[in-house]
């Protein structure tokens, strides 16, 4: 509806909840998650390392799949979780699972770092210092004496 105060050209900005944001902060962070393993996949000698059932210093078995499996469930699970589960669950779920997660992303540039696996950890922290952020900041509803 166009009004004598509104350029007729102005777009409007939708409020996104809460919940989308962080829904969509996860997703972003999984993409990076994996893509940085992906192209880590054409350093020299990771393809011959995996043949030898090596990943960095840990044999590859099925322990070390499923925990890698799990690594990764977590954040995905945590884009439909951060829509899904009530306020109070979500905020710190979302605030514990980010904040384990720093570290753990941090952990994957020991050894041999190169620049595009710096630049995906410096990314997913940020993201992950956001999840944090929104979730730390998640609005109060005001209570009115009855």
């Amino acid at each position: 509806m166009h009004t004598q105060n509104t350029p007729q050209n102005s777009l409007e900005d939708i409020k996104v909840s809460l919940k989308l944001k962080l829904a969509a902060l996860w997703a972003s962070f999984m993409f990076l998650y994996i893509y940085v393993d992906y192209f880590h996949l054409f350093m020299p000698g990771s393809l011959e390392d995996l043949l030898a059932g090596k990943v960095f210093v840990f044999d590859i078995s099925q322990a070390f799949l499923l925990i890698v499996l799990a690594a990764v469930t977590i954040p995905a699970l945590m884009i439909f979780l951060s829509v899904a589960l009530p306020a109070k669950v979500n905020r710190w779920a979302n605030i514990i699972i980010a904040a384990l997660f720093i570290p753990f992303t941090l952990f994957n540039l020991v050894g041999e770092a190169w620049i595009h696996m710096v630049f995906g950890a410096v990314v997913e922290v940020v993201l992950l210092c956001l999840i944090i952020l929104y979730a730390w900041k998640w609005p109060r509803i005001e209570m009115k004496n009855l």
